[in-house]
């Protein structure tokens, strides 16, 4: 790869201790309220009440699907609000253009908490709702790659991987933020009212946020990088199109979005998101136990972030990510096997003691489906909805197998009882002592995965790309590869479980990309790429 010059410009003096912890602060603040914003919808999604709420359909797992298509629309627009605010961020500045994009963020999640339900305004309210996730999606486009650029070049080589984790933990702190303003709204009013719409108050809550995140970004000054390359007259005159013809930068934009973006993406989503929903979910964890037990892995694991980040000022940004993916490679099913087991014991020992065979002539289910085809589909939807783990083979005639033992009557009451019988036991569990302990096990592993390629991206990015074209180099691969193999992995994952009927199948999603961003680092980067001080 063609190496990208060092230039006076990207030369900065070490910052006053007191200047970095504002530079740091505020930025950090602003982006952990930015993705508060961004996940409360996604933290409530995991619970249903989005899906029941705005989303008309035939079924829950309909509902579920649709709440996070909307959820995937809002980073289906990131690469385009990557393009706008990158623009703005590479001509006007880095600070005036993540005021913008945060005062969007704020003002689009406080209108998710006002629009009516579709039981009020029919098909307005999903209208709605996807109107305000692609504003948010625009809104944080622009919002990381200003915030982790600004600190990038307020920090020497020496610091700027330490500096910049704090940002890279921001964005964990900003789904934490999501899960502790449900639970304290969701303990402070009774279980009906909440339901009913109390649930709204975590959106509303952004507004406060947002007059704090202005206030601490107001007294910030432009970044030094920005000032120097204004005074020179070196800003790009279109930086879009510069990002795109700059010597060498596209192979730079390459590896960016598949060997960086997508694989650190997935990693984090999974170990937050798809966390959530297989407790919730095929695990039956009740609602609450499983946000406290996923929230406290996620505090916990903030540490990884910041430890990776410092760790590459030493030796370097690639290795911590290299590593980070090979580790996922080998222990993502374990660790997910891990936390099957110990969430759910009696369910995890049934369904490997009395699994679950349907067979039929052509056993095919479709979670869009109001109603299946037939019968055998519709055996389908029925396990697929009680969340049970089950198997499809061909057979001549439609059938069910519950420990190997045929079931005469396939209809659903009865279906009931077999799987009763059979030490199924569906209900809402809640994980105690030494069952929460093996969870936060599982939570960390996947934590510090996640924090090994995730924490030093921000000083990588930054260094990858020179300080002209930055701010639209960084955000554009970022975000497209954020928004499309990030945002739709919920989405994905879930329709990959429905299809299967396996709780463990929507891993492959993951473990595919990770694959293939392992490939492309390793054979498309070297450090010498990077522009140091």
């Amino acid at each position: 790869m063609t190496s990208v010059a060092t230039t006076d410009i990207d030369n900065v003096a070490d910052p006053s201790p007191k200047d970095i912890r504002l530079v740091i602060t505020a930025s950090s603040l602003g982006t952990a309220f930015e993705w508060y914003d961004f996940f409360i919808y996604g933290t409530l999604a995991a619970s249903g009440i989005i899906g029941r709420t705005f989303f008309p359909a035939s079924s829950e797992m309909m509902q579920t699907l649709l709440a996070w298509a909307g959820f995937a629309v809002g980073f289906g627009f990131r690469p385009l609000g990557a393009v706008l605010f990158g623009f703005l961020g590479d001509k006007l500045g880095r600070k005036y253009t993540f005021l913008v994009t945060i005062t969007l963020m704020g003002i689009a999640t406080a209108g998710v908490g006002l629009v009516p339900s579709y039981a009020a305004i029919g098909m307005a309210a999903p209208a709605i709702i996807i109107l305000l996730r692609i504003l948010q999606g625009l809104a944080l486009g622009g919002e990381y790659g200003g915030a982790a650029i600004y600190v990038a070049e307020h920090a020497t080589a020496k610091k700027r991987g330490y500096y910049t984790s704090f940002i890279q933990a921001s964005v964990a702190g900003g789904f934490i933020l999501s899960l502790a303003v449900v639970l304290i709204a969701k303990a402070s009013m009774p279980t009906a009212t909440w339901e009913a719409w109390g649930w709204r108050l975590p959106f509303l809550f952004s507004v406060v946020l947002l007059a704090v995140s202005l206030w601490m970004r107001l007294k910030l000054s432009e970044s030094p990088v920005f000032k120097a390359m204004k005074a020179a007259g070196q800003t790009a005159k279109n930086p879009f199109v510069e990002s795109f013809t700059y010597p060498g930068n596209k192979r730079r934009l390459f590896v960016a979005l598949m060997g960086i973006a997508a694989g650190l993406t997935v990693i984090w989503y999974t170990a937050l998101f798809s966390v959530l929903s297989f407790l919730q979910g095929p695990m039956r964890v009740a609602e609450t136990p499983a946000q406290l037990i996923v929230g406290a892995g996620a505090v916990l694991g903030l540490v990884f972030f910041i430890a990776s980040g410092r760790l590459s000022d030493r030796v370097g940004r690639k290795l911590p990510i290299v590593v980070g993916y090979i580790v996922t490679l080998v222990l993502l099913f374990p660790l997910f096997w891990l936390m099957g087991h110990a969430a759910n014991p009696e369910l995890a020992r049934a369904a490997d003691r009395a699994p679950v065979i349907v067979a039929g002539p052509e056993c095919r289910y479709d979670p869009f489906a109001a109603k299946q085809k037939d019968a055998c589909g519709q055996l389908l939807d029925y396990f697929s909805k009680k969340g049970v783990a089950y198997k499809t083979v061909q057979a001549g005639s439609v059938a069910v197998l519950i420990g190997g033992v045929p079931q005469e009557d396939v209809r659903p009451a009865a279906l009931d009882t077999a799987l009763a019988d059979a030490g199924y036991k569906l209900d809402k569990v809640t994980p105690h002592g030494r069952q929460i302990v093996m969870i936060l096990v599982a939570i960390l592993g996947l934590a510090l995965l996640s924090g090994l390629t995730y924490g030093p991206v921000a000083a990588l990015l930054a260094e990858l790309f020179p300080p002209r074209i930055r701010y639209s180099s960084m955000s554009i691969p970022y975000h497209v590869g954020t928004g499309y193999f990030g945002g739709f992995l919920p989405f994905i994952s879930q329709y990959i479980v429905a299809r299967t009927g396996n709780p463990y199948a929507g891993l492959w999603y993951t473990w595919i990309v990770v694959a293939i961003a392992l490939a492309v680092l390793v054979f498309c980067m070297k450090e010498r790429d990077l522009l140091k001080d």
